[in-house]
């Protein structure tokens, strides 16, 4: 049984790296911010939708990205 990613803090770190506010992220993302709050507090899991572009941001990033994807997930269970 594989473990649920935490896609809650990955959400929070990655609208951090980027330097914008839960409001400014939800609008990246063509949500609500009630929404972006959600995901970060692990009630709701991003559509998967939302996660190609977490991804899409993560693999902008660089090597950033790439710190917070290891940090969140481990090797095995990387979907992003």
């Amino acid at each position: 049984m594989s473990k649920q990613p935490n896609f809650g803090k990955l959400v929070r770190a990655l609208r951090q790296e980027l330097n914008l506010s839960q409001e400014k992220f939800a609008a990246e993302f063509g949500v609500t911010f009630p929404t972006i709050n959600r995901w970060e507090n692990g009630y709701v899991a991003p559509s998967p939708l939302a996660i190609q572009r977490i991804s899409s941001l993560l693999n902008e990033l660089g090597e950033r990205g790439q710190i917070l994807k290891e940090t969140y997930f481990r090797e095995d269970e990387q979907a992003l």
